[in-house]
């Protein structure tokens, strides 16, 4: 099979700010990359208002005690022990390893991801073979994951559909980031909570609201008069003494207009 370079090299900025290492043919020397943690499951699983740590929430290994890890979420700063099989490493801030299908369809599915959303994952079928998971819709109610079955060649290069291949899963990602051939164009990598890619959410804003007015506390000098450093808030907001006195301005200048005789 004959290789062709893809239609537009062009990267975005969102995929060539790779953080893993250097890639060769196919494959990646992972074990010498760089590479963050996310969480697969909500720990400990007694209710999501209980949990701890939660799925899809980036970690910091705190220490290291073989199949427990003692972990701090980087969205909200709570620690715990975890079992480190319920955990996956993310190179490149979109190659999954140790992540299976069905929980590749629930990190896509979580909040922020939109249309385009998408993973790399290793082929639960297909030993030494990746798979690449998209979603397909942006609508939270209707969305669903398409999967995509990256294929190898002797060469060590590797296609999704024949008569395209790429040397590298960045030049895969880059070209169907920019081209059609899939469901639909590569977006952002799937979201890490706690990640530089998604905002930390800690509760909705607080909404701050100012006593209604008794017009029975409101004397002169709080419309009229200024304000002092260090003084008590007033009551009168500075929007509403400008609205008064303009007000008072019009009308004094009809009244004037009246006695003159040109109304």
């Amino acid at each position: 099979m004959g290789s062709r370079p893809s239609k537009d090299q062009h990267r975005s900025h969102a995929h060539a700010e790779l953080s893993g290492p250097e890639e060769s043919g196919g494959s990646l020397a992972l074990d010498s990359g760089r590479y963050v943690v996310v969480s697969l499951y909500d720990y400990p699983s007694r209710g999501h208002d209980d949990c701890a740590i939660r799925v899809g929430e980036r970690l910091n290994i705190l220490s290291d005690e073989g199949e427990w890890w003692k972990v701090s979420s980087s969205a909200t700063g709570k620690e715990s022990y975890i079992p480190s099989n319920y955990t996956a490493k993310v190179y490149n801030r979109w190659q999954f390893v140790g992540l299976n299908r069905r929980k590749a369809e629930e990190l896509l599915l979580l909040p922020y991801n939109q249309a385009g959303s998408f993973l790399i994952r290793e082929s639960e079928t297909y030993q030494g073979n990746h798979t690449l998971s998209v979603r397909r819709s942006g609508s939270q109610e209707h969305a669903s994951v398409k999967h995509y079955r990256i294929n190898c060649i002797e060469n060590g290069w590797m296609y999704i559909s024949r008569g395209i291949t790429f040397r590298t899963l960045s030049d895969l990602v880059a070209h169907y980031s920019v081209s059609d051939g899939l469901c639909c164009t590569l977006g952002e990598p799937c979201f890490i909570h706690g990640s530089n890619n998604v905002p930390v959410v800690t509760g909705p804003p607080v909404a701050v609201k100012r006593p209604t007015i008794n017009w029975k506390d409101v004397n002169r000098s709080m419309i009229f008069g200024k304000g002092k450093d260090g003084a008590e808030e007033s009551l009168v907001s500075e929007g509403l003494k400008e609205a008064m006195n303009s007000y008072l301005y019009m009308t004094e200048e009809c009244e004037d207009c009246c006695m003159i005789g040109d109304c």
